[in-house]
């Protein structure tokens, strides 16, 4: 990998005379509305997913006010609920999966030494459809009866007594999984047929990997979720009774249905984080990544394994024993695999020469928290202790540690690390490490106490709490209300770099960086690779 030769996108004089008869780069509004380029698209997804960013957190934030102290201060119990749900949906499909996707439409060609993504029409049409998700979510509060309320599961019964909110949200969840099939099949796609002469799959970065396996994952279970909540619409508008027990149906028919997509989407939303800690390691230790090959098998042994666990999250609706036996070691499976991957990224550390530039402390920060979230989710396969922790705040601490200090530590430490070839100027090196440590300090401040209110019983979702509970709701919401402003320090590194108000990034400003991407200017000229570099 480290012998690329690449042509520096064939000289300008090319460049112009190519554009001009063939395509040459739109301007103005119609640049982002007609966009087919890789790079735009990229830029848009992430965006869109920063603006939901900060509206889930908003909603986090108005949540973690109500808790601050026992009794009911500010909002109904109802709008609670609705704050609740919404937080959950706008984060994990409106944040968390267009941002990976955001992603993978900048770096993965840049990565394989394509010059585009395979399906360029369709990756805008799959763009699109997320802002009009995005807007009709949202626009569900202002409906009678308002938003959703039935928690981000949706589970029947409650989706039954909604009112129009919960259509608008089926709706919406039908776009944005419709946006998801067509991205991933288009990450297939060019990743199977677009890499340069040269580059097998195993020579491939293992963030490629990591979008292969999960663009595959996405494939598999977006179409499960869409029939969950075409089943909830039957239900409410058709007469059906697919969950209604009362018509001969099963609630907790639904919550197989909605887990056996749930648990794999959870790994849809790791797995890319992985593929980003392991470039960034090897980077900033400046070594090769620990045991590659074993890295691509660990990805695809976790894929795999997601399918089979989906019932770790019904230990408590009755299931016979043998079920919960089944569910239990299958679950612990995935941690052998998950722990893999763990040993080789310390291993690439291990006597590594490292800087902790703002990506690597992200990355290292990943690990740490990462494994804590790991090890929660290891005492909650254990059923008997599951059933006694099940729905309380425990839970809400074990997937917030892999989801906010997995998938966005994940997410921030990328955008560091590309940042400079994504704008052409370097961040504020300060301010980053700021950012990190103050993002560091207060998720841990908000849900570390979580652990403890869950143990001693702490039900979630509830809007009111008994008073025992509120030293360490107070701590939380503290913590919760430093997490989210530390965000907008974030948003301003970014600004201030994109400004250009940084020193001009090298086209390889790391200099343990690998890749081909880095043999592309800084910035990334709009198009690159248009002769496929040679990979030796």
């Amino acid at each position: 990998m480290s012998s690329v030769t690449a042509d520096h996108v064939s000289g300008h004089g090319h460049d112009h005379a190519h554009d001009d008869h063939a395509h040459h780069m739109p301007h103005g509004w119609r640049r982002w509305l007609f966009a087919t380029n890789h790079k735009d698209i990229g830029t848009m997804y992430l965006i869109f997913a920063f603006a939901m960013l900060l509206e889930g957190g908003t909603l986090a934030i108005l949540l973690r006010t109500e808790l601050f102290q026992p009794g009911l201060q500010f909002f109904r119990p109802e709008l609670f609920n609705q704050f609740t749900t919404m937080h959950g949906l706008i984060m994990v499909f409106g944040a968390i999966m267009p941002a990976f996707v955001g992603f993978a439409n900048w770096m993965v060609p840049l990565q394989i030494g394509a010059a585009d993504m395979a399906f360029a029409r369709m990756n805008n049409f799959s763009f699109w459809l997320l802002p009009v998700a995005g807007a009709l979510l949202t626009a569900s509060f202002f409906v009678p009866g308002g938003a959703t309320a039935a928690g981000w599961t949706l589970y029947a019964p409650l989706t039954l007594q909604m009112g129009p909110g919960m259509d608008m949200a089926i709706f919406a969840m039908h776009l944005m999984g419709a946006s998801s099939i067509m991205g991933s099949i288009n990450i297939v796609v060019t990743i199977l047929n677009m890499r340069a002469p040269g580059m097998t799959l195993m020579k491939m970065p293992l963030f490629c990997w990591t979008w292969l396996i999960t663009a595959y994952l996405l494939i598999a279970v977006m179409p499960v979720l869409a029939a969950a909540i075409t089943m909830v619409l039957t239900d409410r508008h058709f007469g059906t009774g697919f969950f209604n027990a009362a018509a001969g149906g099963d609630p907790v028919l639904y919550q197989h249905i909605f887990w056996f997509f749930g648990h794999p989407e959870v790994y849809i939303m790791i797995l890319p984080a992985f593929g980003i800690v392991s470039a960034i390691i090897p980077a900033f230790a400046r070594k090769p990544l620990f045991g590659y090959a074993s890295m691509v098998y660990a990805t695809a042994s976790i894929a795999i394994l997601s399918f089979i666990v989906w019932a770790h999250h019904m230990f408590a609706t009755g299931m016979p024993v043998t079920g919960q036996l089944y569910f239990m070691y299958a679950t612990m499976l995935i941690s052998i695999p998950t722990g893999v991957k763990v040993f080789n990224w310390v291993a690439t550390m291990w006597k590594g020469s490292m800087t902790f530039e703002t990506p690597m402390l992200f990355a290292v920060g990943f690990i740490f928290v990462f494994t804590i979230g790991g090890f929660t989710g290891l005492i909650l396969s254990m059923a008997p202790i599951d059933i006694q922790v099940h729905d309380t705040y425990y839970v809400v601490a074990h997937f917030h540690y892999v989801l906010v200090a997995g998938s966005l530590f994940g997410l921030f430490a990328g955008t560091y690390y590309w940042l400079p070839k994504w704008c052409g100027y370097m961040y504020d090196e300060k301010l980053g490490k700021i950012h990190f440590w103050s993002s560091m300090i207060s998720f841990n401040i908000t849900f570390f106490p979580m652990h403890f209110m869950g143990l001693a019983g702490m039900p979630r979702r509830y809007a009111d709490y008994a008073a025992q509970f509120t030293d360490f709701h107070q701590v939380a919401t503290i913590g919760a209300f430093w997490f989210g402003l530390s965000q907008l320090l974030f948003l301003y590194i970014i600004l201030k770099a994109y400004a250009g108000k940084g020193a001009p990034a090298a086209a390889k400003p790391w200099d343990g960086a690998e890749g081909l991407e880095w043999t592309v200017p800084s910035p990334a000229p709009f198009h690159t690779f248009e002769t496929p570099p040679e990979v030796k």
